[in-house]
């Protein structure tokens, strides 16, 4: 396999700029998504894109230059569209869609995979979207196969392009599948033999094995890897390195290390409360890679500060 492309999805909750920060320090990535920026009753000035998005400052890209994707999440086609543009004054150099948001909060308030049952809404969205955004600014979108079902699946897909999107990113499951495997990415394959868009394959995506028989069903060059990311950080470079001949598959950094590096990267945005708390949230993903990390887990979701926390790790 050659010229492959490897995204990190958004992941609410964890995958803000910190994370994004330090995943792009160790590498192996092309670019990042954005935790999703909703739009609900007004357009999101572009004050607080610079906020939400930090990396809008500087190009749309973290400080190791890994493309950061800003992505909206919203059923307004008009107050979509015009916080797409101002999302691009804001910095922003490419635009993504969330379609895919399985969440009850999300789906309740109108958002996300509830989409996926009015083809017609997708289309105005992107449409909306399109036209306003500059023409030079990539527009894409994710979806998952469908609802409550797929019978909708290549209605949707015909809408979004139609559109105007240049690339989809499917996750290969419904919403009522949650993340139950496998992702079917035969349903993939299909879509990628009817569409001109780039098409993008998710889900259970975790490895160099998984990522060539993901390619060998779907044909698709662009991958997209979420949780796999969180449970090892260093998933990009293995995959890199087994792909091609010659590479180190030598992990750069010991994973005592990682966690004071991320430690320091959220110093300068959340209190000591917030960053243990994060620190204990990235340890329930670790340990399922990471048995050092399952072993010591009970101990350090127990600790009450930092300090303890790091103590325990390092004993």
């Amino acid at each position: 396999m050659q010229n492959i492309t490897l995204a990190v999805a958004p992941m609410e909750g964890i995958m803000e700029h910190t994370m994004r920060s330090l995943l792009s320090d160790i590498g192996g990535m092309d670019y990042f998504v954005a935790e999703f920026v909703r739009v609900t009753q007004y357009p999101i000035p572009t004050k607080s894109f610079q906020r939400l998005v930090p990396e809008s400052a500087n190009q749309g890209q973290t400080s190791n230059h890994h493309a950061v994707h800003l992505q909206l999440l919203g059923s307004a086609p008009e107050l979509m569209a015009i916080s797409a543009n101002n999302a691009v004054k804001a910095g922003a150099t490419h635009i993504d869609i969330n379609f895919g948001c399985p969440t009850k909060r999300v789906n309740g308030h109108g958002g996300g995979s509830v989409l996926l049952q009015q083809p017609e809404l997708l289309y105005g969205i992107v449409n909306a979207m399109r036209t306003t955004l500059p023409d030079h600014i990539p527009l894409s979108a994710k979806i998952r196969l469908g609802y409550e079902d797929e019978n909708l699946l290549f209605e949707n897909v015909a809408a979004i392009e139609s559109a105007g999107a240049d690339k989809l990113v499917v996750h290969g499951r419904t919403k009522k599948d949650g993340y139950k495997p496998p992702a079917r990415w035969e349903k993939i394959a299909k879509i990628r033999e009817i569409s001109k868009m780039t098409i993008v394959a998710n889900g259970d995506i975790k490895d160099a094995n998984s990522l060539r028989l993901c390619h060998e069903i779907t044909g698709c060059n662009e991958f997209m890897i979420g949780r796999a990311a969180l449970q090892n950080p260093f998933v990009f470079q293995e995959i890199r390195a087994s792909l091609q001949e010659g590479m180190s598959e030598e992990r750069p950094i010991a994973l005592a290390d990682l966690l004071t590096n991320y430690h320091q990267q959220l110093h300068s945005s959340y209190d000591d409360f917030a960053k243990l708390g994060r620190l204990k949230q990235w340890c329930g993903h670790l340990r399922r890679h990471f048995p050092a990390i399952e072993k010591q887990l009970k101990e350090l979701r127990s600790c009450k500060t930092t300090e303890d926390f790091f103590t325990a790790l390092r004993a």
